[in-house]
């Protein structure tokens, strides 16, 4: 059976030498307790718990999946025994504040543990995952009541938490939400309505749940304006804070998936159920994306997670199985045929995974540092810190989710190439993985959703071209300080080409929506991913001057790792950089070659 090893020793060195973590955390009041030798426990431990106790369970779970009977679901053997160790281990409240029972991390602690967990068994770490985002919603628009009695059993894992938004008729249109919330004479609210595709929207791993639901008010506008947010618990909370009476929600079917079989994908009918308005009447939607940028983020790991994961099974598969013989000669004579590392076409496809996996790590590790100083920022009260970082964030965040999951797609693809028909059949896993991460380009928006956010929102319509502007600039001022460097010196000039080129780019497709709207969505998808691989070379080119400096004075790792980040770096600016220039052709195409058929005409059949 296959297993998991965390990637520690890559993990350290972007937390250590590339980013500077130990010093990050020194500026951070939340920061105190974050020293490198409790950040080194952490880690350690969290790798331990994933590759012990959650890998195992990764493929048994999606065999057996989950069971739905009396509208109560049950998870897969082994899930609650491993959920207790969870809570035991306090991994929850690890980023949580620490009046409501947290140790008060940053939040980057959370997002490491996170990926780490989340590689090992996705279907598992969600379960967690969403409660974490139902206690970022409550801590930041909750009333202090609501936060006593919520965020306490949440931060100790004895509850859970979800997101209800989607509904049979809308997915991404919110404005479409029909569940109605009735006000009551005790200030309480009865909801109406059916949700789907709701994670962990019921299970036997916690005594209760806490929905976060949108929902409309008798009186509410019409579209997005007029939905609210709502706090539903599956049971209503007691009065010595544990579990009181039945509320009126129910999981009415469990969805049949493609993947993550064993991550419970509920229907939800609310039958009347009591809620309680948390935020202002109207205004749900933006309260609700403080837990959906939680989750985009989050889904941005589940990018990184497959690549890692399948790489490494790919790996070692590569280094046993053998086929043929190099066409450079034979490399183990003493054997029938040659493995297959030693064939240029499934170095190939290693390096692509490992460029992906460790390149997609170095961009959420960035952005961590972002997340951590606008946690701050909140923590603190400060409205300008919180719109510097939230801007820097909400910028990142398209890219992160859309790139990253659709290179993680191909990573795991790619892990199955490698084993031939041997990856097909499910004995190896490696076909779990594809069908796993499948779903991470399709919730929380589409990738087409977070390419319409990035270059319709947060570039064209928010920044008028200023947010690539801000960016390029961070990545223009590292690449210079490179063009001396005689093995980086060819990294920073094409690095700075490619910044110029982005706003370039930018401004052609500003100047060209003016005449045709239709450009905007054309050119969103191409303009993500030129966005991506060029935010990863920056990530490589961060990567490789570390490395390249540790080489001449030392550093933690040693000469063979850091030489092997310079070589990584080098096959992705000559071997996947490329791809960025295709997309820069495709997205100034006209929209003429995608609209001029007709609807009728798209199809031809008897």
């Amino acid at each position: 059976m296959p297993v998991y090893k965390a990637p520690l020793r890559d993990m350290k060195f972007l937390i250590n030498e590339v980013f500077d973590y130990p010093g990050h955390y020194q500026t951070l009041a939340c920061g105190e307790n974050a020293t490198p030798d409790i950040v080194e426990a952490i880690l350690n431990e969290c790798g331990r718990f994933s590759e012990e106790v959650l890998s195992p369970l990764y493929q048994s779970g999606d065999q057996e999946g989950c069971r739905l009977e009396n509208s109560e679901v049950t998870t897969p053997k082994g899930f609650k025994d491993a959920y207790d160790q969870y809570v035991m281990g306090g991994w929850q409240g690890l980023s949580a504040p620490e009046e409501y029972g947290g140790q008060g991390l940053p939040a980057s602690m959370g997002l490491f543990k996170q990926e780490m967990m989340g590689t090992a068994n996705w279907s598992f770490s969600m379960y967690p995952g969403l409660s974490i985002g139902a206690m970022n919603t409550i801590v930041l628009h909750g009333t202090e009541d609501q936060k006593q009695t919520y965020l306490v059993p949440l931060t100790e894992g004895r509850w859970g938490g979800t997101m209800c938004l989607t509904e049979p008729q809308c997915g991404t249109d919110l404005g479409q939400v029909k569940t109605k919330a009735d006000p009551q004479a005790d200030g309480s609210y009865a909801l109406t309505g059916t949700k789907i595709f709701i994670s962990s929207g019921d299970h036997d791993l916690t005594e209760n749940i806490v929905h976060i639901v949108l929902a409309r008010l008798p009186d509410a506008p019409k579209g997005t304006k007029g939905i609210s947010l709502f706090i539903v618990p599956k049971f209503l909370p007691g009065a010595d804070g544990g579990v009181g009476e039945r509320n009126a929600v129910n999981c009415g079917a469990l969805e049949k998936k493609m993947g993550i079989k064993a991550s419970a994908t509920c229907v939800m009918n609310f039958d009347g159920a009591t809620g309680y308005l948390i935020g202002p009447e109207n205004e749900g939607l933006e309260c609700m994306f403080t837990f959906m940028n939680t989750a985009r983020i989050g889904t941005a790991i589940q990018g990184v997670g497959p690549a890692e994961l399948s790489y490494q099974w790919a790996l070692a598969y590569a280094k046993e199985r053998r086929s043929m013989r190099a066409l450079s000669g034979k490399k183990e004579p003493g054997q029938v045929a040659d493995s297959l590392i030693h064939h240029a076409d499934v170095r190939r496809m290693l390096l692509t995974q490992k460029a992906i996996a460790e390149g997609g790590r170095a961009m959420l590790y960035y952005a961590c540092k972002l997340a951590d100083h606008m946690v701050e920022g909140y923590n603190e009260g400060d409205s300008e810190k919180i719109e510097k970082y939230d801007d820097k964030l909400g910028f990142l965040t398209p890219i992160l989710k859309g790139f990253l999951t659709e290179l993680g797609n191909e990573a795991a693809n790619l892990g199955v190439q490698v084993f031939g028909g041997h990856g097909y059949i499910r004995e190896h896993g490696m076909e779990q993985i594809v069908r796993d991460t499948r779903i991470a380009t399709l919730y929380e928006g589409t990738t087409g959703i977070q390419a319409l956010d990035l270059l319709g929102r947060k570039v064209l319509l928010m920044t008028q071209g200023g947010a690539v502007r801000e960016f390029t600039f961070t990545i223009a001022n590292f690449a210079r300080k490179h063009l001396t460097s005689k093995s980086l010196r060819s990294l920073a000039i094409e690095l700075l080409k490619l910044s110029a080129q982005w706003n370039l780019l930018t401004v052609r497709i500003m100047l060209a929506a003016r005449k045709d709207r239709d450009v905007v969505s054309a050119a969103a998808h191409d303009f993500l991913m030129y966005s991506g691989y060029v935010t990863m070379a920056y990530m490589w080119l961060r990567q490789a001057a570390v490395a390249q400096d540790n080489l001449k004075n030392g550093g933690d790792e040693s000469t063979a790792f850091y030489q092997t980040k310079l070589a990584t770096a080098e096959f992705y600016y000559e071997r996947l950089l490329p791809r960025a220039q295709s997309h820069a052709t495709s997205m100034l195409s006209p929209t003429r070659n995608l609209m001029q058929i007709t609807p009728d005409d798209m199809a031809f059949t008897g």
